[in-house]
């Protein structure tokens, strides 16, 4: 059963929803750029039976909070200090981490700064320490400029458009994905859930995502999951991340781009076989 809670980290309000039993041992689910903790609601339910399953809404996403100064807020260091605080707050002393596209980086700069020692196992689904520039400025063109629509049909027909590379969904997963991502305008239209301010993060911390210094400092064990078709997570530094620093393991997810949506009893399963490796509390 799914707990939603709200959470106080660093003087900005933070939601949660939480899986399974709290005794068990836990797993925090940290999503994209510009998605939400209900990504992961599949996941997680898959998971609970065994493991605690913590999902954030990044800060200015979901129900979270919007940031309050964007310019210092929307950046990876901050959020790794929000997770640290939520950590805290929650009695977790050690996790493992499971991050879609932003959120591994996120995972990455924690597990080698503040959380060191802390994040037991890393899964990074479609991330990176490097990310092709391309893709990149494409999420910036959409995450930056969200659109409005007269009615919540029209928006999920462009949630279906912009995240065709998830993979496949069924009908009422994408119908949950809209109704899971949206927010009403003062006029009434539909548009998306988060601060469009997020992109901030390009502007004024444009290194953010070069984490191969980060990643070089890494002594867990790592997983890698890379969309086949994935044009963000490159084969080349794919290959890279199996040769230096803790040398991840990486699979090949096909029929999907950037990023997989750990929707599938395959892309799950390839996760717990992982987490289910250090069963240590």
């Amino acid at each position: 059963m799914m707990r939603s809670r709200y959470l106080n980290c660093l003087g900005r309000e933070i939601h949660v929803t939480q899986w399974g039993d709290p005794r068990t041992p836990a797993v925090i689910a940290w999503h994209g750029l510009a998605r939400s903790g209900r990504d992961f609601d599949d996941f997680a339910a898959a998971l609970s039976h065994r493991w605690h399953v913590i999902c954030p809404d990044t800060l200015g996403r979901g129900l979270s909070q919007w940031a309050i100064a964007p310019a210092s807020e929307y950046c990876l260091a901050f959020y790794v200090e929000q997770a640290e605080a939520l950590m805290d707050q929650l009695g977790l002393t050690k996790v493992h981490w499971v991050g879609t596209s932003m959120g591994g980086a996120v995972g990455t700069l924690g597990a080698a700064t503040r959380l060191r020692g802390r994040i037991r196992r890393l899964v990074l689904n479609d991330n990176g320490p490097e990310l092709a520039v391309p893709a990149l400025e494409r999420i910036k063109t959409y995450a930056g400029q969200p659109p409005s629509f007269a009615t919540v049909s029209e928006l999920e027909a462009y949630f279906r458009e912009i995240y065709a590379s998830f993979g496949q969904l069924s009908d009422a997963q994408w119908r949950h994905l809209t109704e899971t991502s949206l927010r009403r305008l003062p006029d009434g239209r539909m548009t998306t859930h988060y601060d469009p301010a997020i992109v901030a993060q390009f502007e004024h911390h444009p290194d953010d995502y070069g984490l191969w210094s980060a990643w070089d400092q890494l002594d867990l064990p790592v997983l890698c999951l890379r969309g086949e078709d994935s044009t963000l997570l490159t084969a080349e530094t794919a290959q890279a991340m199996r040769e230096r620093g803790p040398r991840a393991a990486v699979a090949l997810i096909p029929g999907c781009g950037h990023a997989p949506a750990l929707n599938t009893p395959e892309q799950i399963g390839l996760i717990e076989r992982f987490l289910s490796a250090d069963q240590t509390p």
